[in-house]
């Protein structure tokens, strides 16, 4: 985080330091102070304006035209509530919504701007990582996903995600003599130098009467993003998820919903490995062919996440997982959600974000919502 400042002439710049000073240190995070030079303004994650007196409106208002041509960002105003900060800032954020430019007043306890900060600079190295990646549609998306593709070009606009469309014959052309789909995938990866990859993996079954659950899995725990079915938007929510949390997503349907109590059962075939305290191998549920995992979670604190294909709407959930269970007419891995907020089940009934939704662990609402803006 870099701060820059805004103080008023008319203020004792010594005592203005010492305020400056111990509101700063308050916070308990690591800054870079770089004071009213705004040269660099814009070219860090996350740039933060620290509006330390009154009197500062006029000079921001000069500023702004230079600070418009470094960035296209929200401008967040930091106020100690010292030497009419607040006022300032209100005035300041006031004027700028005048002009329709994003912006918010970061004001209240220092553990709440802590807090807040941490949130803010976590969505902007989030976006920092994302930008660049590429990802790969292996195969395109399964027949039956016929809302689950992806504008690229808003993708890469929005996210700075290269979309790399590879076709499924490249998995075959790398499998090897042992017929390993997960060293063919390992090698499709480095050869387009992907960062994760959703595919087309039911092709599979006719082709290697196997699956892909088992190397998925892999792959997932060890940091790519690996998604099933080529279902882009659901790779994508894994993407923002490993880019935000650091952690791995469970690609998930829905298999039952209870609106009454706010419980709902999601299934798949595959989970991360490192999602799991435990699993077992199967056979693949559809199929009854290849292998399959049955994966059981912890139960405790999750969230429900997806992201459209074009990027204009997105859903979170905070829940609970309150039991993994192992029926046998279902896919392997079937975890039981219960909702925070049970009328969330009505988005799922109308109007959902295709069937796939992403599972993981802990409650996330608040930075995911922030890197989505």
């Amino acid at each position: 985080m870099t701060i820059y400042t805004l103080t008023s002439e008319l203020h004792n710049e010594q005592a203005v330091s010492r305020v400056t000073r111990e509101f700063l240190d308050s916070l308990h995070m690591g800054y870079e102070l770089q004071g009213n030079d705004y040269a660099d303004y814009g070219s860090h994650p996350l740039d933060v304006i620290f509006v330390r007196t009154g009197g500062t409106e006029g000079i921001f208002q000069r500023l702004l035209p230079e600070l418009l041509e470094k960035t296209d960002r929200p401008f967040y105003l930091l106020s100690s509530g010292k030497s009419n900060s607040l006022a300032a800032s209100m005035e300041i954020l006031s004027f700028l919504r005048q002009q329709h430019i994003p912006g918010e007043i970061i004001h209240g306890s220092p553990q709440y701007i802590t807090r807040r900060l941490q949130v803010l600079e976590n969505a902007a190295q989030a976006k920092n990582r994302l930008k660049g990646s590429r990802l790969g549609v292996i195969g395109q998306p399964s027949d039956w996903l016929i809302s689950s593709h992806a504008d690229p070009q808003r993708v890469k606009d929005y996210l700075g995600i290269q979309l790399v469309e590879i076709p499924i014959q490249a998995v075959y052309d790398a499998m090897p003599e042992d017929k390993d789909i997960y060293a063919a995938l390992k090698t499709v990866i480095e050869k387009h130098q992907l960062q994760g990859f959703t595919l087309r993996c039911f092709d599979l079954l006719t082709k290697l009467h196997d699956t892909g659950c088992l190397p998925l899995a892999r792959l997932n725990a060890e940091g790519y993003v690996a998604g099933c079915e080529g279902d882009v938007p659901a790779m994508l929510s894994m993407a923002i998820v490993r880019a935000l949390l650091g952690v791995s997503g469970f690609q998930a349907n829905p298999a039952t919903i209870n609106p009454e109590t706010g419980e709902m059962l999601v299934a798949h075939c595959t989970i991360p490995l490192d999602m799991v305290e435990s699993y077992e191998l199967d056979t693949h549920f559809e199929s009854g062919i290849g292998t399959g995992v049955r994966g059981y979670m912890k139960e405790g604190p999750v969230t429900v996440f997806k992201v459209s294909g074009d990027l204009s709407r997105h859903f979170i959930a905070e829940g609970e997982l309150v039991r993994n269970q192992a029926q046998p007419d279902l896919c392997r891995t079937q975890l039981v959600i219960r909702l925070n907020d049970k009328s969330q089940t009505a988005y799922f009934l109308n109007n959902p974000i295709g069937n796939h939704h992403i599972i993981l662990p802990g409650h996330h609402q608040d930075p995911l919502e922030e890197i989505l803006k």
